[in-house]
């Protein structure tokens, strides 16, 4: 256990701050487990402490913690890491534990929790617990509430979780540069009745953006508006897990926002409730029925769904460009023009160059050279074709027979005879 003879002083945090680890105390810290894993994890069981039905984190997982003397401990570490956000395109991040964003934390209302936070990036740092309610000294507002955790201290945040509901952990310190780098993460924390808010799949994933120039790798910290890769745990489609869901099953998902503009989030096939925000769980007189919910800055959504369709759904954001990979903002509408002769000459000196754009901005199955390190800007193949899709989408796949526990892609789903749309051609069946 953490003396508080350590905890530094000033700014109130002698008594009720994030304290600074000794070296003494360091050798006693629980682990800090990491993964390079960009795969959707089981979810974890509880091994210890209160029961409770445990999320899945689009690819990601949650962090392990060891139960001492009352404590639920948990070890986090702010590092740079390198974050594959679809095959085919990396990007240098920075996260906890090995990826951006860092392991979902999960725990109960009522749990006391200590969270050991080393710092192995180039600045300092801090943690911010997103819409928690704690002391004013482990808010983890660098400077206001306690100080910065120096490049290779470790500090500890201790606190009792007042309310279940769904959070998230980001810095307060150089705000705009670290989590436009990438750290940020979820925290949820489950009522202690676990038959409360019950359901028999819990998704969570946070939404990031990123500016990365085509052919590079590291963000450009500085963007404020003009974003590129519109991320859903910091993978783009097709990189973004699936979300496979038993017919039947009663499904949330979860999902926060910390990106600098608001997202439309849309379903297709169903009509569901906005049952929570980051603020509390909203009561069933007041909830509403929705396709789209929209997520403003800073904010998290928990909707929730009967799966009674089967089906391949879309699940994304409804802003256009939010769906697409990096691209050239300034290119003009070349609708209606015609290009044939002039990209003839323009072929003698630039051989690869392609007419685009006379007739839409559709690609098809054409492929055209890309730098290194850089995707498609519409991409993805279904069962009929391209997808031409990219950044915030992922299919949510509804099928009879799916295991309680089993959240492996089952492929696409085969729909029943007489249930596709197809090509008219004069006669019509009257079955």
């Amino acid at each position: 256990m953490v003396s508080r003879r350590n905890f530094i002083g000033g700014s109130g945090a002698a008594l009720l701050g994030a304290a600074l680890v000794s070296k003494a105390g360091a050798a006693s810290l629980p682990e800090a487990p990491t993964t390079s894993s960009v795969n959707m994890q089981p979810p974890l069981v509880p091994s210890s402490g209160r029961a409770y039905t445990p999320v899945v984190t689009l690819n990601g997982w949650s962090l392990p913690w060891r139960m001492k003397n009352g404590w639920k401990e948990f070890h986090l570490t702010a590092e740079p890491v390198v974050r594959e956000m679809a095959p085919g395109m990396k990007a240098n991040l920075w996260g906890y534990n090995g990826q951006s964003p860092g392991p979902t934390i999960e725990a109960v209302e009522g749990d006391k929790v200590r969270i050991f936070v080393t710092n192995k990036l180039p600045e300092h740092t801090t943690v911010h617990w997103h819409g928690m309610l704690l002391p004013s000294g482990m808010d983890g507002v660098g400077g206001l509430t306690q100080p910065h955790i120096p490049p290779g201290k470790t500090f500890v945040y201790e606190f009792q979780l007042e309310k279940h509901g769904t959070f998230m952990y980001h810095p307060h310190a150089d705000e705009m540069v670290q989590m436009a780098m990438g750290l940020m993460g979820t925290f949820i924390v489950h009522p202690k009745d676990p038959n409360v808010m019950r359901v028999d799949r819990d998704f969570v994933f946070l939404m990031s953006a990123y500016d990365i120039d085509p052919g590079s790798f590291t963000p450009r910290v500085n963007e404020m508006t003009d974003f590129n890769m519109w991320t859903w745990n910091s993978r783009v489609f097709p990189g973004i897990d699936t979300l496979p869901v038993r017919k039947g099953d009663r499904v949330r998902i979860r999902f926060g926002n910390l990106t600098m503009t608001n997202h439309p989030i849309h379903l297709h096939g169903y009509d569901f409730e906005v049952t929570g925000t980051d603020g509390g769980w909203i009561p069933p007189s007041a909830r509403w029925p929705e396709v789209t919910a929209d997520v403003a800055v800073g904010q998290m959504r928990a909707i929730e769904f009967a799966a009674n369709r089967p089906g391949d759904w879309a699940f994304h954001c409804h802003k256009s460009h939010h769906t697409m990979n990096a691209m050239g903002h300034q290119v003009p509408n070349l609708i209606g023009v015609q290009q044939k002769d002039l990209a003839k000459r323009i072929n003698k000196l630039v051989p690869d160059y392609m007419a685009m754009g006379s007739a839409g901005g559709a690609m098809g199955e054409m492929e055209m050279p890309l730098p290194e390190n850089t995707l498609p800007m519409m991409t993805g193949t279904g069962p009929f074709g391209p997808l031409e899709m990219g950044g915030m989408f992922t299919v949510v796949k509804v099928r009879e027979g799916l295991g309680r526990n089993d959240y492996r892609d089952p492929g696409w789903y085969k729909h029943p005879k007489g249930t596709v749309a197809y090509e008219y051609t004069g006669d019509m069946s009257d079955s």
